[in-house]
């Protein structure tokens, strides 16, 4: 029964130790602002393109 306490008493230390999986959610989070931001610039560009197209098309009636 000791000898089971020690190992897992050594396995929670280890987790605790174990920074492996905040890096991924650091990326994670990297990756999300990135396509936040790719979002944002396609969506002002995509409004200003179509409000072009249309004075566009206003002066070629």
């Amino acid at each position: 029964m000791r000898v089971v306490k020690l190992r897992l008493k050594c396995l929670l230390a280890e987790f605790a130790v174990d920074e492996s999986g905040a890096t991924a959610i650091e990326y994670g989070l990297i990756a999300a602002g990135i396509a936040l931001a790719i979002i944002e610039i396609i969506y002002a560009l995509g409004t200003n393109l179509v409000a072009k197209l249309q004075s566009l098309a206003t002066a070629l009636k």
